[in-house]
């Protein structure tokens, strides 16, 4: 990330620019029967439109890759952007902890932990340091599970022979975990190595292989529940200091009414996006307790991988058991 030098008076005229609209960039499709993030980016954006706030969507990938748009927030550029949680990492890691696995039973075990850790906070003191701002953790969908092209996946033991798409190291550690293997491919790349077997399957949401088109190729969806799939809603902090009390009230208050309209959108999507997969032709393996266990146990091995430090790993833990 590149750290732009701006005078007062650009500074300034930035603020006073973005108080006439607020731009979203969104991560995905505007579809609010699938896309858990969409969900948030609409129901924050009717908020502000109500408070008398301008506001425009911009199209998935209409203002760069997760690095521009990063940058284009810390020299408020853009307003807000729907990001990985990567783009955070990359500044604060402690924010790798949403995703260790099984770290969270449900949302709502999530959103206690947050609270309880203070985890914003702490994150924004050094996002501060970009001129960015967390302002929420917007679930994607329901809990990730592993899709496949062909195997049917029930326990670690069937991902023996498997080679998954994964997002980062911290990944490829837990496939490994589970005795199976891991190699990083950027999204835009999943369809065709999923087709022409460069990998066997990846992890996530069960909304996705709907939303990207995918169902004609992969054919098996396992409900092991591991992750809750989550994109950080940042903002420009020289927009969101320039704004007035008034406003800076109004976006406080659509960031509680996003959140609460998400989570119940995620609820009644739980189900329903297995259904979207069988719809498809989809087969959905829905595992057990017992069976969802086996993954949780074999996953605790990615805890003292070394990609956390261990002193995160334990206030993570600590906080989860603590907030059950």
């Amino acid at each position: 990330m590149k750290l732009r030098a701006l005078s007062l008076a650009a500074m300034l005229a930035m603020a006073t620019a973005a108080s006439a609209e607020v731009k979203i960039a969104l991560d995905s499709k505007p579809d609010l029967d699938t896309s858990g993030s969409y969900n948030w980016a609409h129901a924050f954006g009717k908020a502000l439109t109500e408070a008398g706030m301008e506001v425009r969507e911009m199209p998935r990938g209409s203002v760069g890759n997760e690095s521009e748009k990063f940058d284009q927030v810390s020299t408020g550029l853009l307003e807000v952007s729907l990001s990985d949680v990567r783009a955070i990492a990359q500044v604060e890691p402690f924010i790798y902890g949403v995703r260790l696995p099984y770290i969270f039973d449900d949302i709502t075990h999530m959103d206690r932990v947050l609270k309880a850790g203070n985890i914003f906070d702490r994150v924004n003191e050094k996002l501060a340091e970009q001129d960015a701002v967390l302002l929420a953790l917007a679930p994607l969908g329901p809990s990730s599970g592993v899709i496949t092209t062909n195997a049917v996946v029930r326990s670690p033991a069937d991902m023996a022979n498997l080679r998954m798409r994964a997002l980062d190291d911290a990944q490829i550690a837990m496939y490994q975990a589970w005795g199976s293997s891991g190699t990083i491919v950027p999204w835009g790349e999943v369809p065709a190595g999923l087709q022409t077997g460069v990998i066997d399957g990846y992890l996530n949401s069960p909304f996705v292989p709907v939303m990207f088109g995918q169902t004609d190729f992969v054919k098996n969806f396992s409900d092991a529940g591991v992750i809750i799939p989550l994109r950080a809603v940042i903002v420009s902090k020289l927009w969101y200091d320039g704004l007035s009390e008034a406003d800076r009230a109004a976006v406080d208050q659509a960031v509680e009414v996003a959140d609460a309209a998400v989570r119940v959108w995620q609820t009644e999507a739980s189900e329903r996006g297995l259904t979207a997969l069988e719809e498809k032709g989809v087969t959905v393996q829905r595992l057990t307790k017992e069976e969802r266990a086996a993954f949780r146990e074999a996953s605790k091995a990615v805890y003292n991988s070394g990609l956390m430090p261990a002193e995160d790993v334990k206030v993570w833990t600590e906080l989860s058991d603590s907030n059950r």
